[in-house]
């Protein structure tokens, strides 16, 4: 998906075609629950007017069908942790990292109804994870980035087919061919049936045997071409772990080279969260109200999103992938097309492919009532990916790497896992921290071509100034208590904030 922060991979995908060719219009999107069918519309806020503060915007111009205003007000407080959190302070994940944010809306009084129906289904949806086991840092920085930045940062638009075709395809030709912009470039070497499978590293020695001051590098690149089963070295000058959580893990524990490094050996801490990515074909047109919907209350600790592929890939047909066209053709005979994923999936992957049909089709009925009960399914698509996107548990932030190594001296890591001070977060973070491992390899500014993410809005920037008044005050008066012979020393309303 595409939001309003999005600016440097906007930037770098506009380079192929017109944003407006990849790219949909931007639409309502709903949100549905088990118990109560539609919970909410979000609408498309950079067209709501009058212009509100980010948070204002949001609370008041999103339509909650079921969720009381007692409710909703209980969130307030949640602005004491937005205010004082920041993205790009060390210090910041420090003192949320290793508290859940479930934990963190108790804390603050967030109620029961309100975290179960508002704050838990975007944790599901944007990390993949139940509260209660995601960093409250995590959970912050991601709800900031993608709700909360500006008016318009939840505002979304999807890609008009098949996002490998329409958007990667022609990058990695792009990169193949070596130019680009009127630019000629070296051709990029990219052997996608060849895996690495190990690593050759150069120890640096004083002539005394002892270790000096610079740092050890990898050599060498074992790898192995699972089509004709070779296996070859390549010469390593630079090497980019370009990887998420789980496999960053398991490259780690299958070298001993790289484990003799306390710093890899943290990663061997990380791990993934599993995704059930579906699509089901109908045998005819039904009536689905938003094409991108939030889902809740049908799995303990599983999140769920609902796409209308039908809708979303309806494009002129000189912008469509393959997949896209493959689609039409079947639509032509079975009707709407519909997405279906499942979060933190573990307990959905394990059963047979009849048994997952059956319950997308059961969940999609509850969602959409007669119209999709009387509608067949004549065909389905179903990928099961174990541990595949990156699981920001609580105190996982210690365990992640840098842009570059510690370590080695010539590697880096890139991906959205990756510690930045830039601020962003998913396919942004991914691809601003592959531009700093590339800054960094070219002996540039780290922050080199990267478009920033902008300053904040005043109020907020006032906001996080008074906090941090707050704080030093709350500490002042703490002090003075004690002073005082430290008895009956009051609970603080900023406790949290400590």
């Amino acid at each position: 998906n595409n939001n309003n922060n999005n600016n440097n991979n906007n930037k770098a995908t506009a380079t192929l075609k017109t944003l407006d060719d990849l790219l949909t219009d931007y639409a309502l999107q709903g949100q549905y629950s088990k118990q109560k069918g539609l919970e909410a519309i979000w609408p498309i806020y950079r067209r709501s007017h009058p212009r509100l503060p980010t948070g204002l915007s949001q609370a008041f111009y999103t339509k909650f069908l079921h969720l009381p205003l007692i409710d909703r007000l209980s969130a307030f407080p949640l602005v004491l942790a937005f205010s004082d959190f920041d993205d790009t302070n060390p210090s910041s994940w420090k003192k949320y990292d290793n508290l859940s944010f479930q934990d963190l809306c108790i804390k603050l009084g967030v109620s029961k109804r309100c975290y179960r129906e508002a704050f838990e289904p975007m944790v599901l949806t944007g990390l993949f994870a139940p509260g209660k086991e995601c960093s409250a840092a995590a959970a912050l920085g991601m709800a900031y980035f993608f709700v909360l930045r500006s008016q318009n940062s939840f505002d979304v638009r999807w890609c008009r087919g098949n996002i490998g075709e329409v958007i990667m395809d022609p990058w990695v030709e792009l990169l193949r061919v070596g130019h680009g912009d009127g630019v000629d470039r070296a051709g990029v070497d990219i052997r996608g049936d060849t895996k690495v499978v190990g690593f050759e590293t150069m120890k640096v020695e004083g002539s005394d045997g002892r270790r000096r001051g610079e740092k050890d590098k990898i050599s060498k690149v074992i790898c192995l071409n699972q089509i004709s089963g070779e296996e070859f070295a390549l010469e390593a000058d630079e090497v980019v772990f370009a990887v998420g959580a789980a496999a960053l893990n398991g490259i780690t524990r299958n070298s001993p080279q790289l484990c003799e490094y306390e710093e890899f050996r943290r990663f061997t801490n990380l791990r993934g969260t599993s995704v059930l990515a579906t699509r089901v074909y109908l045998d005819r047109k039904i009536k689905i109200p938003y094409s991108a919907n939030a889902c809740f209350g049908f799995d303990e600790g599983i999140g769920m999103t609902m796409f209308d592929i039908s809708t979303l890939h309806s494009n002129p047909n000189h912008n469509k992938s393959k997949q896209a066209d493959d689609d039409d053709d079947r639509q032509s005979t079975t009707g709407s097309i519909i997405e279906v994923d499942y979060y933190h999936a573990n307990p959905l992957l394990v059963q047979s492919d009849e048994a997952i049909i059956r319950k997308v089709k059961n969940d999609l009925d509850t969602i959409l009532g007669t119209s999709s009960q009387n509608a067949n399914i004549v065909d389905a698509a179903i990928v099961r990916l174990p541990n595949a996107v990156n699981w920001y548990f609580p105190g996982s932030h210690s365990s992640m790497p840098d842009v570059q190594s510690t370590s080695l001296s010539n590697v880096y890591f890139a991906g959205d896992l990756v510690k930045t001070n830039h601020g962003s977060w998913s396919q942004e973070k991914a691809f601003v921290t592959g531009m700093e491992a590339a800054n960094l390899i070219l002996r540039r500014r780290k922050d080199y071509g990267i478009i920033s993410l902008g300053e904040e809005e005043l109020h907020v920037e006032i906001g996080r100034k008074a906090v941090k008044l707050f704080k030093e005050l709350l500490l002042f008066g703490r002090q003075l208590n004690e002073d005082g012979n430290g008895a009956g020393a009051l609970p603080l309303l900023g406790d949290f904030l400590r």
